[in-house]
């Protein structure tokens, strides 16, 4: 029988914390939430490897390190709502519930909707609403938002989203780059955002956030 537990604490111990997570918060979750149990049953054996993991879709869930690292960047506290863009079957989301006061969850797939609602049920976490829309549009309806978290990676963020940020707010997103991808992490002062470099890590280009090309001869 495949001992989970121990994988879990491993995956903090060699993937999160030399990679600089220190936040006891952050940690406390990632050794609490049952990875495998949000992700397809043909991969519970694989989920603490260290790399991106393909769910369906045309998406993955994040590496540990890099969903460690954006959450300990993002310093998110117990009395603050947290938008979640793309968040698969719910491990993001299960994560950031144990930190913040609430989370809404959004997926463009109706499929990947229904499991993460599903996972977060059965993992007894009920402070996160899932929603199907599409990425981009964000949820205007429930915010604005103290934290946003892009889960993939993006080529440019529609300005409709920046405006779902509260005053004082952060946001994390993975922009690709050419070949590379780089997370920045934006802070909303005086109702502009300004973005400062994180760290490097890859991911593909979520539905939606793919920057329109101009048209020449």
């Amino acid at each position: 029988m495949t001992d989970f537990a121990a994988r879990r604490t491993m995956m903090v111990d060699t993937q999160v914390r030399p990679n600089e997570v220190t936040s006891f918060p952050v940690i406390d979750a990632m050794l609490s939430v049952p990875r495998e149990e949000f992700v397809p049953a043909s991969k519970r054996g694989i989920a603490y490897l260290g790399e991106n993991m393909r769910i369906g879709e045309g998406r993955v869930m994040l590496e540990p390190r890099t969903i460690g690292k954006m959450l300990e960047a993002l310093d998110i506290q117990p009395d603050e709502m947290v938008l979640d863009l793309g968040c698969g079957m719910g491990y993001s989301a299960a994560l950031i519930a144990r930190i913040a006061e609430a989370v809404v969850a959004i997926e463009d797939s109706s499929e990947l909707a229904a499991e993460a609602e599903r996972c977060l049920t059965e993992a007894g976490i009920f402070n996160v609403a899932v929603l199907q829309a599409e990425l981009p549009e964000g949820a205007p309806r429930q915010g604005p938002f103290d934290v946003i978290l892009i889960e993939g990676a993006v080529e440019e963020v529609p300005a409709g989203l920046l405006d779902q940020l509260n005053e004082g707010g952060r946001i994390v997103a993975l922009f690709r780059e050419g070949s590379l991808g780089v997370v920045r992490m934006g802070l909303k002062r005086a109702g502009h955002v300004s973005w400062r470099y994180l760290f490097n890590a890859s991911a593909p280009v979520l539905p939606g956030f793919v920057r329109e090309r101009g048209f020449s001869l």
